[in-house]
């Protein structure tokens, strides 16, 4: 990654602790789900020991599930192993302030085992290792991800009390691109995007979309890491937001039998000198690079797709003609494909369709390079665009469902080359994981079709 400013520098920080704006230095590094975990420091301390030194945090909390419950099938900690610790190293290049937080900065972190060593099955950790492989081929990955959520009346304590069933969203109906429809909770809105620009993010919109309390807030792309990192940030934060305004959102992929909150990726490539690489001359306006880095999605995305949709509810958005994608094609400007080629000269890139607001992108991201790479290197032709309904136009289907997804990646000798053998066996163990709970779990829809029935 190139060297760039940070949103808060060192320097500033100590002015902020000294005449006490700021008294909170949070340190955080994304888990498997790609949630934020860490530590709240005192700022006087994290200035004196943390700053140069970082700290300690259990291994465990990259290898438990998603209520935080110990699991079995990880190598890298486990009971036998002790659950030791991990070093958390800050990154400054992410300080920054956190607005919604009073007299607060947040850091990111790298974690590294005590020998120094990077602990490679870290989110983060993937993700540079392909962006390391992506700049010995000469190009910097520049990402945007498209968040939707679904805002409801109810507090995340009555949603937790109500089963989140019967909740009131903060729409009553389709309001896709509406002005009267996101004016409604615009008080919301305003207060996340502003003060999402004032911890260094940079805002583009909000609009409205199809699901009754649906919406989208967009945020201008940058460098593949750093657009994780705020993507990171922004979840957590709007979550905060909410609850602090007396509401609740949710990112989960599929709320209800509606559209579902997608998390489209948009990616291009630029060269040492700052030149799209991606733009050619050719009738379809792409290069040779961009042909052959989009081959590679197409030959990895079914391998690729636990990275892409990661928990069981992640499937359920793939359903025809809802806008989330089933086909594995490409086409120019087409929304039925799983990946879909828009902008032209400096802006062209492409956008994969799959993941939905639950993803973790800093796998997904590092997943898209890593396919791309694949393309690369392999040479791979791309077959042509589809032009028409990719829903009805037989193509190859995306998985439906986390277990078919984990068996892909599992035996994928693209994903083994790409990440190494042990990334690939801690992600299926995630996949296990996830699958043993929902299948140990005796849903709403077995009660209402067995309880007197059967």
């Amino acid at each position: 990654m190139a060297d760039r400013t940070p949103p808060l520098a060192v320097d500033e920080l100590r002015s902020l602790v000294a005449n006490g704006e700021i008294d909170t230095v949070v340190l955080a590094f994304p888990d498997m789900q790609g949630r934020l975990q860490g530590k709240r420091f005192a700022a006087p301390f994290f200035l004196s020991d943390v700053l140069d030194h970082g700290t300690e945090g259990c291994n465990y909390l990259l290898a438990v599930d998603a209520e935080m419950n110990t699991v079995d099938g990880y190598e890298m900690s486990s009971w036998d192993r002790g659950y030791g610790d991990f070093a958390m190293r800050p990154d400054l290049s992410t300080l920054r302030r956190v607005p919604w937080n009073e007299a607060t900065a947040m850091v990111m972190a790298d974690l590294a085992w005590s020998d120094g060593s990077p602990v490679v099955a870290a989110p983060r950790q993937i993700l540079r290792r392909q962006l390391d492989r992506l700049a010995a081929h000469g190009f910097t990955a520049h990402v945007g991800t498209e968040l939707e959520f679904i805002v409801f009346k109810d507090t995340y304590e009555q949603a937790w009390d109500a089963n989140y069933r019967g909740l009131t969203p903060a729409n009553q109906y389709n309001i896709d691109y509406s002005i009267l429809g996101t004016g409604r909770i615009e008080p919301l809105l305003r207060r996340i995007r502003n003060e999402m620009t004032a911890a260094g993010l940079t805002v583009e919109s909000a609009k409205g979309e199809c699901n009754p309390g649906q919406h989208e807030i967009a945020f201008k792309y940058d460098e593949a890491l750093v657009t994780c990192d705020q993507h990171a940030v922004y979840k957590t934060g709007a979550k905060e937001i909410a609850a602090q305004e007396g509401c609740s959102l949710t990112f989960m992929a599929k709320y209800n039998e509606r559209e579902g909150n997608s998390c489209h990726i948009h990616l291009s490539l630029q060269d040492a000198d700052g030149r799209n690489v991606m733009a050619g001359d050719g009738p379809d306006g792409m290069s040779d690079v961009m042909r052959h880095f989009l081959a590679g999605q197409l030959a990895a995305l079914r391998d690729f797709s636990l990275l892409y949709a990661p928990n069981v509810n992640s499937y359920k958005r793939f359903q025809p003609g809802s806008f989330a994608p089933t086909a594995v094609a490409w086409g120019h400007d087409n929304r039925t494909c799983a990946l879909r080629i828009v902008g032209h000269g400096r802006s062209t890139r492409f956008e994969n369709r799959l993941p939905g607001g639950d993803v973790n992108p800093y796998l997904a991201v590092a997943a898209l390079v890593a396919a791309g790479l694949h393309g690369l290197e392999q040479g791979l032709e791309l077959p042509p665009a589809c032009t028409g309904n990719a829903y009805t136009g037989g193509y190859e289907h995306v998985p439906t469902n986390l277990r078919e997804a984990a068996e892909l990646w599992e035996n994928s000798e693209i994903a083994k080359a790409a990440f190494g053998p042990e990334v690939v066996a801690h992600y299926r163990n995630m996949a296990r994981v996830e699958l043993d709970a929902y299948d140990a779990a005796v849903t709403d829809w077995e009660l209402r079709r067995s309880f007197e029935r059967m």
